[in-house]
């Protein structure tokens, strides 16, 4: 009897457990997914603010419109590489090597955004445009390279496997035929027999045509 109570508790114990390691994940992803939920709201608000601000003259719009682009250029390579790392695993280091360009774009928009935020002086945002702007551009430059690179591997690979595929249509096509008579050469017509010939006549022999004479003689 109090074997039976302690596996009954043990058990007990074991569901209270799985069960608080389930209310845990589940708080962590339901936390996870606001977290996300509110970030991705965030940056649209402020994605759509930097488009407003960017059609302003003065320095004020470069710095918007330079937010833009350099933005632009690092989600549409994270967007490019995401979709070809599905089936190229060889893409993990190029996205180790995004994330580590994010950290420095991110760090240039936070730049970018408190100079335009804060800075009332706009000769000062004017005197630090060029060198912001050039930054921006070497990033942007990097997440290019890295895009159009797995772009053009995404094309090389589909064109491999389209071939290979052909290929491999060409030889089951083949072989869904196999009841087709192999094509044979015509064969050429037999030459005709020739007549028979004569067999040649050997010359009389010598001994024979003395033993004739002497008997006539």
């Amino acid at each position: 009897m109090e074997i039976a109570v302690a596996v009954v508790s043990l058990i007990f114990l074991a569901l209270v457990v799985l069960g608080a390691i389930a209310t845990v994940k589940a708080a962590r992803a339901v936390r996870g997914g606001v977290q996300r939920t509110t970030t991705e709201v965030r940056r649209t608000i402020d994605t759509t603010a930097l488009r407003a601000r960017s059609a302003q003259f003065g320095p004020v719009g470069e710095l918007a419109r330079a937010r833009l682009e350099l933005r632009s250029s690092i989600d549409s390579t994270r967007r490019e590489l995401t979709a070809a790392r599905s089936g190229d695993t060889s893409l993990a280091e190029a996205a180790t090597l995004l994330d580590r360009l994010h950290e420095h774009a991110l760090g240039l928009d936070r730049e970018m955004g408190a100079l335009m935020d804060r800075e009332p002086d706009r000769a000062r945002i004017a005197a630090r445009l060029p060198e912001l702007r050039s930054r921006a551009q070497e990033i942007r430059e990097s997440a290019d390279s890295l895009r159009f690179a797995a772009q053009d591997r995404a094309r090389r690979h589909q064109g491999e496997e389209l071939g290979t595929l052909r290929d491999q249509i060409a030889i089951e096509s083949g072989a869904l035929r196999h009841w087709d008579p192999p094509q044979q050469p015509l064969a050429e017509p037999a030459p005709h027999p020739l007549p028979p010939s004569d067999p040649p006549q050997s010359p009389p022999r010598p001994g024979l045509r003395k033993t004739s004479e002497s008997g006539d003689g």
